[in-house]
């Protein structure tokens, strides 16, 4: 019986973790095709199709954004063959199985993660390991980092890190070689796929940890030396296959860094105020500090497993520092509330009592999925509006697909998805590297002299020209170049006379998202 039930959980679970993360396929599966979440997906996708194309490939150089210099990405290879693989399974059974697998390739991860955090409660013996489970289901923010349509590199980092410090966990009370082993594993390749949040996550987990043993003399790694062999060994094999360091020196000024970095959704801080910190871990997030001042006193009589779960406190502490300045650390910070909070009730006896006080403690968040499941009237036009915006870029950029190199000129969130359906570079892109890009794409938007727009296009060899919501356009500008767009610069003209085309261009076609318009020199 207690296998019946454990099994039967198990599929609920996997049920709700699947139909929480595909609940925006509406956006993703539109007239047939499929559509991607964000710029940086597109990218990520142009990977994958040519390591489609040339099996093998370890991509250490981007020739499809910030044309023709191109980037070093700070991208690797592990997902883009995690999506090449899934694709390989799909191919006999779709007609896009490229695409399928990029949009199912983060649910399938989250998935994996909640099978492994069921797997691991169960052996921990966790009293209220429920509580995190379904928290990890239904948890708008995570939900996001895994979603349908979103094959972004954070869904991989995400099941690691839990992985890794579920292990570290592990160890802390149970010590083996196998979760060494585990725990060595799952952070190298964490450090593979990202070198930033999980550096620091690493760094916050192990530096304190082994200056209080050895104060102790209590530091025993007998038990831990496969596992840094794993860790070495793994971080080795990335250095071989990518045999490069990424670049994180942008290319021009600094304060234009830090204005464009103001139209990244993840980059922005989340105040303190915020009510999304509730939609996405509920109200019994309030209770942490009191359980804090608890183990606070009594932590320095106990167990090396007491240890840990002060260190687990202390990294939930620092990864809400670290969202209040970046929101993209949010994703981390809701990975480790889900393990404390199993943990923060496990001596209690009242399970009734517990569960009702979660239940309730969900209303915020069962709030935030109300508004997606039944958007008002405005959400409702604005995501038909996405929709069919989508499907026009796509025709505009089928358009401008050519046997030749034909690069395109166009807004920088727009770039990589015509690039990746174009199979065209762009001078723009998503990424930091692709800033000089950026930049000039933006100055030839917002010239008001069409021959300094001319001397941008002939500098970066296009062939194409791509007009977009003016007002949209020359906002997007304004905010990088520090500077106010006049009534007469260029994203303007080519939206008011495409006919004259400023002497240099030629209109080429329109629909309902833009227009597009050809070098005249090269028509």
């Amino acid at each position: 019986m207690r296998t019946i039930i454990a099994i039967f959980q198990l599929l609920v679970l996997s049920a709700l973790v699947l139909f929480a993360r595909c609940a925006n396929y509406e956006q993703v599966f539109i007239a047939g095709n499929i559509y991607f979440t964000d710029a940086d997906c597109y990218a990520r996708m142009s990977r994958v199709q040519k390591c489609i194309e040339h099996p093998g490939l370890i991509l250490r150089h981007h020739d499809f954004e910030n044309y023709p210099t191109g980037t070093t990405p700070h991208t690797t290879a592990p997902l883009d063959y995690l999506i090449v693989g899934l694709a390989k399974l799909l191919g006999p059974f779709c007609h896009q199985p490229v695409d399928l697998a990029g949009a199912l390739v983060s649910p399938l991860l989250g998935l994996v993660g909640m099978w492994f955090l069921w797997w691991w409660g169960r052996m921990m013996k966790l009293k209220f390991n429920g509580l995190g489970l379904i928290l990890y289901a239904v948890s708008p923010i995570l939900v996001h980092g895994t979603e349908l349509g979103r094959p972004d590199h954070q869904s991989l980092l995400m099941l690691l890190i839990l992985v890794a410090i579920c292990a570290e966990w592990t160890l802390a009370l149970k010590p083996s070689r196998g979760w060494g082993i585990v725990s060595g594993c799952s952070w190298a390749l964490a450090l593979w796929v990202s070198l930033y949040e999980p550096a620091i996550l690493f760094g916050l987990i192990f530096v304190p940890a082994l200056l209080v043993r050895q104060g102790r003399a209590r530091l025993s790694l007998d038990f831990r030396r496969p596992g840094w062999i794993c860790f070495v060994a793994v971080l080795a094999l990335a250095l071989l296959i990518e045999r490069r360091i990424p670049s994180w020196t942008p290319l021009v000024s600094d304060q234009l860094v830090r204005n464009w970095m103001q139209g990244i959704g993840e980059l922005h801080p989340v105040p303190i105020w915020s009510a999304a910190w509730f939609s996405w871990a509920g109200y019994l997030i309030l209770f942490v500090p009191f359980v804090s001042l608890f183990l606070g006193k009594e932590w320095w009589n106990e167990t090396e497993g007491a240890l840990f779960e002060l260190t687990l406190l202390v990294l939930l502490g620092i990864t809400v520092a670290m969202t209040l300045s970046q929101a993209r650390w949010a994703y981390f910070f809701l990975l480790v509330w889900v393990l404390v909070l199993p943990w923060m009730f496990q001596s209690c006896s009242r399970r009734a009592l517990i569960w009702i006080a979660f239940l309730l403690s969900l209303w915020p968040v069962a709030q935030d999925w109300d508004s997606r499941f039944w958007p008002n009237e405005e959400e409702s036009a604005r995501l038909a509006e996405e929709g069919l915006e989508r499907v026009n870029l796509r025709e505009l950029a089928l358009l401008m697909q050519s046997s030749e190199v034909e690069p395109i000129l166009a807004p920088w969130w727009l770039s990589p998805s015509l690039s990746y359906w174009s199979k065209q570079p762009a001078v723009a892109g998503s990424s930091h590297e692709s800033i000089p890009g950026i930049i000039d794409t933006a100055r030839f938007y917002a010239a008001l002299d069409p021959q300094n727009a001319r001397a941008i296009a002939e500098k970066r060899e296009v062939r194409f020209v791509v007009a977009y919501d003016s007002s949209r356009t020359a906002a997007n500008c304004s905010q990088i170049l520090g500077q106010t767009v006049g009534e007469h610069a260029v994203c303007y003209l080519l939206n008011r006379a495409p006919a004259e085309s400023l002497g240099f261009l030629v209109f080429a076609a329109q629909n309902g998202a833009g227009k597009v318009f050809r070098i005249a020199n090269n028509q």
